[in-house]
């Protein structure tokens, strides 16, 4: 019985202060870890594909691609973070408090700033389509370069404000040995429901929904010969078939985003306590990380210069003189 009993600790030896296991069967367990280190390997393996892809070549250094570069970064990191989710697969933390809040830190800012790149997808989306003829004045490079830094630093300072409690002391409210959990106050747990969930997901069903009703006025009046119209009405109402393109690639990407990540928020506001425990809701979070591996298939799905860039990077071909020159458009 002694035996049985140490086998359910984290920490054997420390019959008195050690956490326990979460005990599935063999089965569970096998399927649980290999699912979460297949999404693993190809989350980080794919987006750091999409990184390469649009840091190398010149081509691809437009507003739109800087942002599905900030979003191909964020995934990649939720790859990393996605292995420490394999080692507490069973309710036990070994890494120690300083690794626990690092996790933590990381893994709220790296959420925090992909729903963030998000919502500058959807406004970058609905400049393009709604107001064309401004777009290239209004989306420059270095206003989308300044656009992501923000979103990044935002973050970063909404972690500290949120978790200051947690940040004063590593371990301050864990019970046990090989727990990882942080406490915040019920204030604190609204306001980050707002900001980084709420909020974001009005702005990005609002800004869509324009698109969509933009797109469907659009496509009508070119079936309509258009061309037929005064010029100025028909610049004005005619986009780019490459923006429309984009728009409805990005837009599958918005609705998986948003599939993906509000069951883990309908799950966190399902909640009797402000407890957050990182070893539960496997399901849930597997399927809350699955969306970071899944953007970069849609962009191979819908975008051709990703598979033909792909397809040099695999071959070593970037590594040739002027490669970056390449044309994949």
């Amino acid at each position: 019985m002694k035996s049985l009993e140490e086998d359910e600790l984290c920490f054997p030896h420390l019959l008195n202060s050690s956490c326990k296991r979460t005990v599935h069967p063999h089965f569970v367990s096998t399927l649980i870890y290999i699912l979460l280190s297949s999404i693993c390997f190809l989350t980080v393996t794919l987006n750091l594909l999409v990184i390469i892809s649009i840091s190398h070549f010149k081509q691809l250094h437009t507003p739109t691609n800087l942002l599905l570069l900030s979003l191909a970064v964020s995934d990649f990191f939720v790859g990393l973070i996605l292995f420490f989710q394999i080692m507490v697969k069973d309710g036990c933390w070994f890494l120690g408090d300083l690794m626990c809040m690092l996790y933590i830190v990381l893994d709220y800012i790296v959420v925090s700033s992909s729903v963030g790149t998000m919502v500058l997808i959807s406004v970058d989306r609905y400049v393009a389509i709604c107001e064309p003829l401004h777009y290239s004045n209004k989306v420059t490079q270095k206003r989308v370069k300044i656009c992501v830094c923000l979103c990044w630093t935002c973050s970063a300072l909404l972690l500290i404000l949120l978790l200051k409690d947690n940040l004063k002391k590593t371990g301050r409210y864990t019970t046990c040995f090989g727990e990882c959990i942080i406490v915040i106050t019920y204030i604190a747990e609204l306001a980050d429901l707002f900001l980084t969930f709420i909020g974001p997901v009005i702005v990005i069903i609002v800004l869509y929904m324009r698109v969509f009703v933009v797109a469907v006025t659009q496509a009508r009046a070119m079936r309509s010969h258009v061309a037929a119209l005064p010029l100025k009405f028909s610049m004005t109402i005619t986009a780019k078939k490459s923006e429309m393109k984009a728009a409805r690639t990005l837009g599958v990407v918005i609705v998986v985003f948003l599939l993906c990540v509000c069951p883990y928020y309908c799950f966190a506001l399902s909640g009797q306590d402000s407890l957050i425990n990182l070893s539960s809701a496997t399901i849930v979070i597997c399927v809350f990380y699955f969306n970071s591996c899944l953007n970069p298939l849609i962009y191979a799905f819908f975008y051709p210069w990703f598979r033909k860039s792909m397809k040099l990077i695999v071959t070593l071909k970037i590594l040739q003189p002027g490669s970056c020159e390449r044309n994949l458009l």
